[in-house]
């Protein structure tokens, strides 16, 4: 009998093999119930051709593409920890992600950038954000450096089939959309949010235009729903190959919009404010999408060879607030200190829960040691056996036994900060981590263990550990700090190449991010983009106030504002800009041109050498003050 457990687990796995021999499998299964042992030896006589089969295309197949395991990565944005009913929320409902941690592995001390952008390009390279680019979310410093090699770019290399949905936020223009960084599929909307400067013209969550590998589509629905239907429809159309799914959600990052019925939830809900109702409205959206995610991962019968990860990228944005006037605390923060931004735990301890039962990732185990989002590219090429030598250095380490609960991490150093800068610098909003212990900005220490809320700093008592944790610091801000460097956007690549000047190089200000601050027409310091053309040859620019496809002239004003409704904010009209001339600097050579207002743009045209070099594109208003063209339009001419 101890035979027949070797070769396969079941009787029921032996006759699933030979499941289109209906005769033999009802015959087989009457004499296999038999008592005595002549109905168990007539079974092995009529399977073991298909026993030995059997096995034998198992052990073939664990080198097959079919044998590898699906890798599914759900990330959500400005979603805090204590923003799951699993992690002591008492107000919010999260009913399917809550009961699918109770049958997966939960790490409880995992930690990401305080910020989105920050996250996701480390969790794509495994290399902290002041190595790879994107130390911010805007000004030219949320671009993944070209040479980045991502996740994505892995497992494509290794025979997956590979698609992102929703918010990539690290870069619009070549190199950096998510169909140049190992996304055979991508569908997603532009910047770092639905309505955010680069995305498409007045997009609000509610029947938006997306850009699928970089052409625009118009889709119905909100924008949550969308994501998980494209993300759907691609998991069962590569259901039968190993596919890599990313869908990296823009909600619930504000604007609020939510629809209705999902307010209504909490509509009358005590101790949270009306932001906050939106807020919960669009995770218990979330968490109805990830219900159905899982459904059609069983449909499929597909759930159980399948890495599915859900996790956010920083602490929460909505979730916890106190009011400055009355000091009136809403929401929920598990006790921690801070919230999105911050250094404390509050702002980078996030949720990360797996799931694969194939791979032993299964029954509702919580662990407890140091775990980062740098971590989850090495781990996943060890999960799924794909080789993998990094060519840089990583932050992020494999930590595929310690999920699998064969060791533990010990005497780890791991480094989160906020820098939101032009340029990072050095200490800055930092946190250098170890165990249960923080070093905050190089002076204070807390023991999370004992101090959760991080209100007692024990750095006095414990000087050696503090000098230790600089030391650290002191050695990785040397290493990282030789590889930062801006990215470079390619001209010349595509009919036309737009920039947007959430991508400028400003110092000292922020420019106009989102599409409400476009629309309020406020002038912006002219500032640089750095820039590589291509080749050599006359490009033509064309300078704009308001995007292309707005169809909207220089001076046009839009009266088309929307009042805030208990469901979704408001929108505010566009204000009329009048400009009289525009102005490119393209290096050491400048141009400029009078400015026709009831045109869509102010065109230019220019001879360029070919390579790197800075790029400025502004108008002198009426008034006599400057402003950054808010959009620009460049093509090759010849």
């Amino acid at each position: 009998m101890v035979w027949e457990v070797k070769v396969c687990s079941s009787i029921g796995t032996i006759l699933n093999v030979i499941s289109n021999k209906e005769n033999l499998i009802n015959m087989a299964q009457k004499q296999y119930y038999k008592k005595g042992s002549f109905g168990r030896k007539y079974i092995l006589f009529l399977i073991t051709p298909f026993i030995f089969t059997s096995c034998k295309e198992k052990q073939v197949g664990m080198d097959s593409p079919k044998a590898k395991p699906n890798v599914i990565v759900v990330i959500t944005d400005d979603q805090g920890y204590g923003d799951l009913g699993l992690n002591g929320n008492a107000s919010i409902k999260t009913p399917a992600i809550d009961n699918f941690a109770a049958e997966s592995v939960r790490l409880s001390n995992y930690h990401v950038g305080t910020t989105c952008a920050p996250t996701r390009a480390g969790l794509l390279t495994g290399r902290n954000c002041n190595r790879n680019g994107v130390w911010h979310t805007i000004m030219g410093a949320s671009l993944l450096n070209r040479e980045e090699i991502t996740m994505a770019d892995e497992l494509q290399k290794n025979g997956y089939n590979t698609a992102m949905f929703g918010k990539w936020h690290l870069g619009d223009n070549h190199p950096f959309a998510p169909q140049e960084r190992g996304f055979d599929v991508a569908f997603y909307h532009g910047g770092g949010g639905v309505g955010q400067t680069p995305d498409y013209w007045d997009n609000d969550y509610f029947d938006d235009t997306y850009y699928r590998n970089g052409t625009p589509e118009k889709k119905e629905g909100y924008c949550t729903d969308v994501w998980f239907n494209e993300a759907m429809n691609f998991i069962e159309a590569k259901k039968e190959e190993p596919f890599f799914c990313y869908l990296s959600l823009n909600a619930p990052h504000s604007p609020y919009n939510v629809p209705e019925e999902y307010y209504n939830i909490y509509k009358d809900a005590k101790g949270i404010s009306e932001e906050q109702k939106r807020f919960y409205g669009m995770i218990t959206n979330i968490d109805d999408n990830f219900s159905k995610l899982l459904k059609k991962l069983e449909a499929l019968g597909i759930a159980d060879n399948t890495i599915l990860i859900f996790t956010t990228d920083n602490g929460t944005a909505q979730g916890y607030t106190i009011d400055a006037k009355t000091n009136e605390v809403q929401g929920y923060n598990a006790g921690m200190r801070g919230t999105k931004g911050s250094e404390y735990d509050g702002g980078h301890r996030v949720p990360f829960i797996v799931r694969w039962p194939n791979g032993g990732l299964s029954g509702g185990k919580t662990l407890e040691d140091l775990v980062a989002h740098v971590d989850v590219l090495p781990t996943i090429m060890k999960l799924t056996g794909q080789p993998y030598t990094p060519t840089k250095t990583m932050d992020g380490m494999d930590v595929s036994d310690y999920l699998l609960g064969k060791e533990d991490i010990s005497n780890r150093y791991l480094v989160t900060d906020t820098q939101r800068v032009p340029w990072p610098i050095k200490g800055k909003n930092s946190c250098v981590m170890e165990g249960k212990w923080r070093l905050i900005n190089g002076t204070e220490l807390y023991n999370i263990a004992l101090d959760p809320g991080q209100e007692i700093n024990v750095a006095d008592q414990h000087p050696e550990r503090v000098e230790a944790m600089n030391a650290f610091y002191e050695s990785w801000w040397d290493d990282i700090i030789k590889e930062t460097k801006y990215s470079v956007i390619d001209l010349g690549v595509g009919e036309t190449d737009v920039l947007t000047c959430h991508d400028a190089r400003t110092i000292g200000y922020y420019p106009p991010w989102n599409q409400q601050m476009i629309r309020a027409g406020e002038p912006m310091k002219p500032a640089p983009f750095s820039v590589n053309f291509t080749s050599a040859g006359k490009y033509r620019f064309h300078l704009r106030r308001w995007p292309s496809e707005s169809n909207l002239a220089l001076g046009a004003e839009i009266n088309d504002a929307i009042s805030a409704t208990l469901n979704a904010e408001g929108k505010v009209a566009g204000k009329s800009m009048l400009f009289k001339k525009a102005h490119l600097n393209i290096g050491e050579k400048s141009i400029d041109v009078a400015v026709d207002n009831k045109a869509g743009a102010a065109t230019l045209e220019m001879d360029v050498q070919q390579g790197e070099t800075e790029l400025m594109a502004y108008f002198d208003l009426a008034d006599g003050t400057q402003s950054n063209a808010f959009y620009i339009d460049v093509e090759k001419v010849e």
